[in-house]
């Protein structure tokens, strides 16, 4: 009987193994989702069981995981301040959890979080898709999630939070033609460097942008998807585009950490001030470059007041107050001629830089 019992386990180890390996190369579907349960349990000698919950008592504070895809993004570290500030404030210990941009190491952290017992989890996935087993998971667990940002395909969750991507992008757009206008460049092309597509914000970034030009008549250069968010990844897509197309006058970048790779790619290709750069999302920097042309100007989305946004959320949910499904926050429209009067909530809420 223990050899059989020994046996059984060590079978389902391997091939929890072996699935754990594939789950890093695939999005994970809802199918995957009851495999992977199946085999967790299996290997921990129960049926169907989720993973043990803390018990309440074993705890001395009330308990929040964070999952975020990515923590070596400015823009993430920003919103978790935010999230640790709304934390501290509404009496909450959380553990943020950085995935690095990989779907198998997101899904462990989900499953540590639920062991932890957690009262709540706030996600900025790695994925709208791979969210979908987040919240799956989660959903099994009895804990509740408030997702902050990137979104989800399907499935259950408090509130989402995010950003109004579509009319940010559309501001930002009409930015964009009016400095071309005035360029005299109306007849050039936008290239686009973007946030993966799969993601509901960047479905939404590339519709509302593209939006702004169509009514304008400026017609695209094409468009390059990130995949691992570097330097030379910018660097490469802008000088493809600029070699590819001769006609282009101006490069959008979705995101805004890695903007020097394309201006370098400029500078190396002979057409520094010839290719206006305009972006998502903000930089320190860009409270100088923005005024000196440097740049046209950016998105500028609020990830500090969104981290504190979804900790209120959360509170309001489990104290068992009424929570809006989605909230939208607004994307400021960035350029030379308005950007003294934002400067403080820039400061604040866009970069971080001043606490409550």
């Amino acid at each position: 009987m223990h050899m059989h019992m020994l046996s059984s386990i060590a079978c389902c180890y391997s091939a929890y193994n072996c699935y754990k390996i594939q789950i890093k190369s695939i999005i994970l579907k809802s199918q995957t989702y009851t495999l992977f349960i199946m085999l967790l349990c299996a290997s921990a000698g129960v049926a169907a069981e989720p993973p043990r919950i803390a018990p309440l008592s074993e705890t001395t504070e009330k308990q929040l995981a964070y999952l975020v895809s990515d923590l070596r993004i400015p823009f993430w570290q920003i919103m978790a301040r935010g999230i640790e500030t709304g934390s501290v404030r509404h009496g909450y210990k959380t553990t943020i959890r950085s995935a690095d941009n990989d779907p198998g190491k997101e899904l462990e952290h989900t499953m540590q979080a639920i062991r932890d017992g957690v009262a709540g989890l706030i996600v900025s996935p790695t994925n709208s898709s791979a969210c979908v087993t987040i919240l799956k998971l989660a959903e099994r667990a009895n804990i509740p999630v408030v997702i902050a940002d990137i979104g989800a395909d399907r499935g259950e969750y408090v509130t989402y939070i995010s950003s109004d991507n579509f009319t940010g992008a559309y501001g930002l757009g009409q930015l964009l033609v009016k400095r071309m206008r005035e360029m005299g460049w109306e007849n050039g092309t936008v290239g686009i460097v973007s946030i993966p597509q799969k993601r509901e914000n960047g479905q939404a970034r590339t519709a509302g942008f593209m939006k702004a030009l169509d009514e304008a008549g400026i017609r695209g250069a094409g468009m390059m998807q990130q995949v691992d968010f570097s330097y030379q990844e910018t660097y490469v897509y802008s000088k493809t585009l600029i070699a590819t197309q001769p006609q282009m006058r101006a490069l959008w970048l979705q995101g805004s950490n890695r903007y020097q790779g394309a201006l370098d790619a400029m500078a190396d290709a002979n057409r520094k001030g010839e290719i206006l750069l305009i972006t998502f999302d903000a930089e320190p920097e860009f409270i100088d470059m923005i005024p000196k042309k440097l740049i046209v100007g950016a998105g500028m989305q609020q990830p500090f007041l969104m981290g504190e946004e979804a900790v209120r959320h959360m509170d309001r949910h489990l104290s068992g107050q009424p929570v809006s499904k989605v909230v939208h926050l607004p994307v400021l429209v960035v350029s030379d001629s308005n950007i003294n009067t934002l400067l403080p909530v820039i400061r604040r809420n866009v970069l971080g830089l001043i606490a409550p």
